[in-house]
């Protein structure tokens, strides 16, 4: 399964437009959190990217709540919108848990603590995709100046669920890492589209 994967676009339509042209060649796309900035611009961008027909999976990054992606992605046929739960495409699992995680120090952000985070990932399939907008903790979460912000929660979920892949952002200074917890590859994604197999 051929994936092509982003994250953190916070309303660049350029490049929506550029990751709709993309998406020709991928079996699944993923989103994983940010498509807005601060709560503005999210049906632009959304609606930009619902050109995209091939299965997509979406999960709020911590500058959209998980409402306001669902209500925005409504009228878009090929979207999936994930927090907490799953969906399987063409045989494989996906598995999707938005926001910041931990919560972060703004008071506008869409944040889980980490113990509602482990909640929310005990759903979670062993060997599925594991569609994040946080990264686990140790593993493409710097922020540079030696501050690590990940998530131990999502870290232990993945060494318990050992998803096939596991997928992020949030950490803009981190896009682009790549890491391994156990088995399953981790990374960072950025507003690029990176590609991957699944």
């Amino acid at each position: 399964m051929k994936i092509l994967a982003f994250s953190d676009l916070h309303c660049d339509l350029e490049q929506a437009a550029k990751l709709v042209a993309m998406s020709d060649e991928a079996d699944v796309v993923i989103g994983a959190g940010d498509f807005a900035s601060m709560h503005e611009g999210l049906a632009g961008t959304i609606g930009a990217l619902s050109e995209i027909v091939k299965p997509t999976v979406l999960v709020p990054g911590n500058n959209e709540t998980v409402d306001a992606l669902r209500e925005a992605a409504a009228d878009w046929g090929a979207a999936t919108v994930l927090h907490g739960e799953g969906t399987t495409i063409e045989g494989t699992e996906f598995f999707g848990l938005g926001a910041g995680i931990p919560v972060t120090p703004w008071d506008w952000s869409f944040d889980l603590d980490d113990e509602a985070a482990t909640e929310r990932l005990a759903a979670c399939p062993e060997g599925a995709v594991l569609v994040l907008h946080s990264p686990p903790k140790d593993h493409c979460d710097s922020a540079g100046g030696g501050g690590n912000f990940g998530s131990p929660a999502l870290l232990r979920a993945i060494e318990e669920k050992r998803p096939r892949l596991a997928v992020c952002g949030h950490i803009h200074e981190s896009w682009g890492c790549e890491s391994q917890i156990g088995e399953t590859p981790v990374r960072n994604l950025g507003p690029k589209g990176t590609w991957l197999e699944a």
